[in-house]
């Protein structure tokens, strides 16, 4: 029964207080406690919407909630810099250098959107303004270019009659008769022609490279700059910097002796950060509260492939011997899962939860080398209905998961749906999720300590009530999960 994953469905489904737009009893989803759960199951899992809080594993209802939260990945192999990217990793870069802190007015950790500072500034034409009267005066051949010449030499007369008007006379002088075409030139061809020949003469010519082109060329390639990775970037600090900045993943469940080793001082910087941060009581942000949201967990831990392994960590991000941040992550078969994280307020100048997140891009790129499965960075629910959420889509390329057929689909398409409506369906109409159907009797449960099939356990059971919450706890992990999963009976 060990390679089994266990869980145990939970029948209610009130409305309850959304973080998001604070409305007391409107967020709605489906959930269970997961007694243990292999990684690839809970691969499958995320891939199907849903998402772990501590050893509870829940499903926003998104037809009903009143922000629907879209599960969103980051292809990591494909993952493009964005400007506002590198300045954040130069303005950490600066610090751990030569200890430069850039101006709090200069930075943000959350973005309303990925593309409000891709926009193009305008260019105004200075050759026009007259700097020392601060003025704009506009040239008169500007003014007067979509005029007629008889115009022109109207508006040129009603100058020169207003000496005092602050506009140049402008004076015309008639061309002397010529004396025609130069019989020796070739006749005057319209550029249209003249390109099309000049496009035939090159087509015709045939050029031999001679050692010199062929070194030319090879100096000029040579001077063509690579584009920098995001390793590259991240990398880029002096051998003697003035602060130091190490990066430990330590395994949290179950715990590491380096885990248990930074375990006060981690839980004192999660006290801080959600007093600080989320405004929250002392009472609100317990021990036993960090235990149970960020410490325990459900994944079977897994060492066969990677360094670390699979399953569930933290990752500290220690400056000068302190720790500053906490990333906690899931390491899946086919990618890094993004938790929660928490660091310190009084480093909210290198934008940490920019910074975390790009580092943890880095960590998938870096695992995908030892683990081609792994591909993809996930970063939670996105909510667009919520402008603070938004930010998420700054990764490129990101893709939302369709919540009827759960299916990939690029966020730009998708937004463009939600600017219509809160909820949407990404997939094409004539798409349906073929996994969602079901033979009941087939779901594997758990009773009195033995495996059986649905079917087996309603034959033992004299009285069975629990058909219909059976049946939804299958439609919404899927056909295989129901048949590879353990439902809890008792």
């Amino acid at each position: 029964m060990s390679a089994y994953s266990v869980v145990d469905w939970h029948d209610g489904h009130e409305g309850y207080r959304c973080g998001y737009c604070k409305s007391p009893n409107t967020n709605y989803s489906h959930g269970m406690s997961a007694y243990k759960l292999t990684v690839a199951d809970y691969q499958d899992l995320i891939d199907r919407g849903w998402r772990r809080s501590g050893t509870y594993v829940y499903k926003p209802t998104m037809k009903k909630t009143c922000c629907p939260q879209y599960t969103i990945r980051c292809d990591a192999r494909a993952f493009n810099l964005s400007r506002s990217h590198k300045k954040v990793i130069k303005r950490v870069n600066k610090y751990l250098n030569f200890g430069t802190i850039s101006d709090k007015n200069e930075h943000s950790d959350e973005v309303s959107h990925p593309s409000a500072s891709d926009y193009p500034q305008r260019d105004f034409d200075t050759a026009n303004v007259d700097v020392e009267g601060g003025n704009e005066v506009p040239k008169l051949a500007t003014v007067d270019r979509k005029l007629s010449p008889k115009a022109v030499e109207n508006k040129s007369v009603a100058a020169a009659a207003a000496p005092n008007s602050g506009v140049d006379t402008v004076r015309h002088h008639h061309p002397k008769p010529g004396i025609g075409a130069d019989p020796t030139k070739p006749k005057c061809m319209k550029a249209k022609l003249q390109r099309l020949e000049k496009k035939k003469l090159k087509a015709e010519a045939v050029v031999v490279p001679t050692t010199d082109t062929v070194q030319t060329d090879c100096l000029n390639k040579t001077k063509v700059k690579e584009k920098k990775s995001l390793e590259d970037h991240l990398g880029d600090v002096i051998d003697t910097p003035v602060h130091k900045l190490e990066i430990h993943l330590v395994r949290s469940a179950p715990a590491s002796e380096e885990f248990m080793k930074m375990y006060d001082e981690s839980y004192a910087l999660f006290k801080k950060y959600q007093i600080v941060i989320h405004k929250e009581d002392e009472d609100e942000c317990s021990e036993s509260m960090f235990e149970g949201f960020l410490v325990e967990s459900p994944l079977q831990a897994k060492d066969d492939v990677l360094p670390h392994g699979f399953g569930s960590f933290h990752q500290h991000y220690i400056l000068d011997g302190k720790i500053i941040a906490v990333g906690v992550l899931d390491i899946l078969p086919k990618c890094v899962s993004s938790v929660y994280l928490y660091y310190d307020p009084d480093y909210s100048f290198l934008s940490l939860g920019t910074y975390s997140a790009l580092r943890e891009l880095a960590l998938t790129r870096e695992l995908h080398r030892i683990c081609p499965d792994i591909s993809y960075y996930y970063m939670g629910f996105y909510i667009d209905s919520c402008p603070k959420m938004r930010y998420k889509g700054q990764y490129d390329p990101s893709y939302l998961l369709c919540p009827e057929v759960y299916s990939w689909h690029k966020i730009d398409e998708c937004r463009k749906k939600l600017d219509v409506h809160r909820y949407s369906r990404f997939a094409e109409p004539n798409i349906s999720d073929k996994d969602s159907d079901v033979e009941l009797n087939d779901v594997l449960v758990l009773h009195q300590r033995e495996v059986m099939s649905y079917g087996v356990y309603r034959s033992k059971k004299s009285r069975v009530t629990d058909k219909k919450s059976v049946s939804l706890y299958a439609h919404l992990v899927g056909n295989a999960l129901a048949k590879r999963m353990l439902l809890y009976r008792s």
